[in-house]
């Protein structure tokens, strides 16, 4: 091809680079509407200004992106390389590099973003309840005589934390509580183990553990209820889940966090040489501080032995003080003796002269006396009482329905008893019964006749 001359130039409409690029970025930003894209996080950059800058790819291509820091301020998680994620964008164009991109308007991440995102929801939920805080936790005991572990009875993680405590402390009771540590089920059977070794009461400390994984298989240990049962437990909690890059929501409520199932069995277990060092050192001490007292208790005795007195001397002086006392004791009980004779011969009077066998004859023949006037005043008031009762029983006779029924009288009762006054009480064909002075009958009525 022939080189273009000057004044052939001239004639052209010739762009620069700027140009092409702006008029480009304008025929991009004006064909399409907002997309949606899905994709995965890689080269993700976050400059101090706040914006974002990443790439999104699948597996055959990736376009860059940009998320400007008033958008970003939207977001409810944090990008990470490797996160899938959904977005909301405008096409557009990078005039300087002349790179096409996306300027992402909106970002919810997909998968194991969307767990990633509940994750931090969570999170931040429990950890502004005080769930997280640290004067919530309980000490790990330095020496559990019973280590209670909660996992998977056929997982890596039991394997891995009996080989520990078996090398390290075999003098630790075991006790395994059995439970599924993944899928929908897993967390509600933990808290079943968490709350029956709370009410057993027979361990030291507990392991909460499992194997490492995704964070969807991680996921039984980032719910809310579990959390808030390690919270509520009474007993050291340690948990020992995944491996050290791995975090749950279970990890932040625990008393403490090992990084994998083996550091948590170190964690609540003594290595026997360190016990071993600590119990010589602890021997050694004893030893040394028995001597120290040794050697105060025999300066104390030799100063004590000085500073006692001849045995001799001292019961010498113990013999004169006995006869002295001695010698009080037979003048105080001669006294003694002296006094009560003068007061017992003062009683003897006192009681001659209130002798109750004089009241008593008094008394004796009062009573006789009384009880005669008794005796008259009950004749005569059962004498009187009889002649009421005769007057009464006459008069009784008299109004009595018994002298009713002697003078021709009858009483008509119905069968319940019931006396009857009235003829209209009665039906037809009523039986009724008539009681006579002697003898009574049965009877039927048979007609009523009201009184006119």
């Amino acid at each position: 091809m022939d080189n273009i001359q000057d004044n052939e130039i001239a004639a052209l409409d010739v762009y620069n680079v700027t140009r092409l690029n702006r008029e480009v970025r304008a025929v991009l930003e004006g064909s399409f509407p907002a997309v949606w894209v899905q994709g995965e996080i890689s080269n993700l950059a976050q400059p101090a200004s706040g914006h974002i800058y990443f790439s999104l790819k699948d597996q055959n291509s990736q376009v860059r992106c940009a998320m400007f820091q008033n958008r970003r301020r939207s977001l409810k998680f944090s990008p990470e390389n490797g996160i899938s994620v959904l977005i909301r964008a405008n096409v557009s164009l990078y005039e300087n590099r002349g790179e096409y991109q996306l300027i992402v308007e909106h970002m919810e991440a997909v998968g194991d973003g969307a767990l990633q995102r509940a994750f931090e929801e969570l999170k931040q939920r429990l950890f502004k309840e005080g769930l997280f805080d640290e004067q919530h936790k309980k000490p790990v005991p330095h020496l559990a005589s019973t280590i209670g572990i909660i996992t998977s009875p056929t997982g890596a993680a039991i394997r891995d934390i009996l080989t520990v405590l078996g090398r390290r402390y075999p003098l630790a009771n075991i006790i395994l509580y059995p439970t599924p540590v993944q899928g929908e089920n897993a967390p509600a059977q933990i808290i079943s183990m968490l709350q029956k070794a709370e009410r057993r009461q027979e361990c030291d400390v507990l392991i909460l553990s499992r194997g490492g994984g995704s964070l969807e298989d991680l996921w039984a240990f980032n719910n809310e209820s579990l959390a808030r049962a390690i919270f509520d437990c009474t007993l050291p909690v340690v948990t020992g889940i995944g491996h050290e890059i791995d975090f749950t929501i279970a990890d932040f409520v625990a008393d403490h966090r090992a990084p994998t199932p083996s550091a948590a069995a170190e964690i609540v277990s003594l290595d026997q040489a360190q016990l071993n060092m600590h119990l010589q050192q602890t021997s050694r001490k004893i030893v040394r501080l028995m001597n120290i007292l040794i050697s105060d208790r025999r300066q104390n005795i030799y100063q004590l032995g000085k500073r006692l007195p001849h045995p001799v001397r001292t019961l010498q002086m113990i013999s004169q003080r006995l006869d002295s006392l001695s010698t009080q004791l037979i003048h105080l009980v001669r006294a003694s003796f002296s006094t009560h004779t003068r007061q017992l011969a003062d009683l003897n009077l006192v009681l001659q002269h209130n002798n109750p066998v004089h009241a008593l004859k008094m008394n004796l023949t009062h009573c006789q006396q009384l009880q005669q006037r008794l005796a008259r005043s009950i004749k005569l008031v059962l004498k009187q009482s009889a002649g009421l009762l005769a007057n009464a029983g006459r008069a009784l006779e008299t109004v009595g329905p018994t002298a009713t029924l002697n003078r021709g009288y009858a009483i008509v009762q119905q069968q319940d008893g019931t006396i009857v006054r009235d003829a209209t009480e009665l039906d037809l064909e009523e039986i009724i019964n008539t009681r006579f002075a002697r003898g009574s009958v049965e009877s039927k009525v048979k007609k009523i006749n009201k009184d006119e």
